[in-house]
């Protein structure tokens, strides 16, 4: 095990990451400009979804591909119902129903710093679960603001929330791009290879740097903004949370039998924090929630422990489950 977080934590993906962060902490004028950064997060969603597309279809749909699909929505309809039954003890019921959206949907770049480390071990996983990915982000929104409304008078704006959570611009692109892959197979990844595959480890390398900024902003922003004790409530409940959903994935990955690769995805997408899909959502279904308080929690807590310590974790017990 200690091998595994020695590993993962040094890493560059990991290590730049935490530059990042280091840069926010000794005021350095360190930044990427905010189109650079657009591009890098496109850039990785195309790749992934690519990559996964043409994994795809180099295999066979199976019956356990149809059942891991359809319990990675279920799971991400769970989450959010459990999580709220929590968080409206410690906040307002707008912000609870934003968190519970928030930890039942996922993190596309914590997904793609796991398939990195899968790689570096040679582990298999199956393209699928890019389709998994992209299946978990609307029903946890959806979810999060049917919980939020059944508690007040007001109208859902039923086309926006749809809009928003199921063609929102990270799934569009997912989906699309995996459909590219599939439809173009080995020989569309031959021509595109030397950009989604050489440049890859390099961008996302990039990308995280640029992730350890915000979340460092985003870290310190909060703590400026709240008291001590609202503060602390924050870390622990985005703490607490990936465990919830980790443990929820790990009995489903026992059940499933899904093999070590795509057990330990899985259990990545149900500890992951949604911190670009939900709060756009959020921001027109539910703009009450407070976002100082869910997007520093998924961004500058969840995200980096799920980078830094989460991902060994997550496989050990995707280990333990086979």
């Amino acid at each position: 095990m200690l091998e595994l977080f020695l590993t993962n934590f040094l890493s560059p993906p990991v290590l730049f990451f935490f530059l990042g962060g280091l840069a926010v902490m000794v005021k350095s004028d360190l930044g990427i400009p905010s189109q650079i950064s657009k591009f890098l997060s496109l850039y990785l969603l195309f790749a992934i979804g690519f990559k996964g597309g043409v994994a795809l279809v180099d295999g066979q749909p199976t019956w356990l591909m149809g059942r891991t699909l359809a319990f990675a929505v279920a799971l991400s309809a769970l989450v959010p119902l459990i999580l709220f039954q929590f968080a409206k003890h410690w906040f307002n019921r707008a912000t609870a129903a934003a968190i519970a959206a928030t930890y039942g949907s996922i993190s596309a770049v914590t997904f793609i710093a796991a398939t990195g480390y899968l790689d570096r071990f040679e582990i298999q996983w199956d393209g699928y679960m890019v389709a998994a990915m992209a299946l978990m982000e609307a029903p946890a929104i959806i979810v999060g603001i049917l919980l939020y409304y059944a508690g007040t008078t007001s109208t859902i704006r039923w086309k926006t929330v749809l809009h928003e959570s199921a063609l929102n611009g990270s799934v569009f692109l997912i989906m699309g791009s995996m459909l590219i892959g599939a439809l173009t197979g080995q020989q569309g990844m031959h021509q595109v290879a030397p950009f989604v595959v050489d440049l890859f480890a390099g961008l996302l390398c990039l990308f995280l740097l640029d992730m350890g900024i915000r979340a460092y902003q985003e870290l310190k922003s909060a703590r400026q903004l709240f008291s001590l004790k609202e503060y602390g409530l924050m870390i622990v409940t985005a703490l607490i949370t990936p465990v919830i959903g980790a443990t929820l994935a790990t009995l489903g990955v026992m059940a499933l039998s899904v093999g070590e690769g795509n057990g330990m995805l899985l259990i990545v997408l149900a500890a992951s924090a949604s911190y670009i899909a939900v709060p756009a959502a959020m921001r027109l279904a539910i703009p009450d929630a407070q976002i100082n308080v869910y997007l520093p929690m998924s961004l500058a807590i969840t995200f980096p422990f799920n980078l830094l310590v989460g991902i060994p974790i997550y496989h050990a017990l995707a280990n333990w489950a086979q």
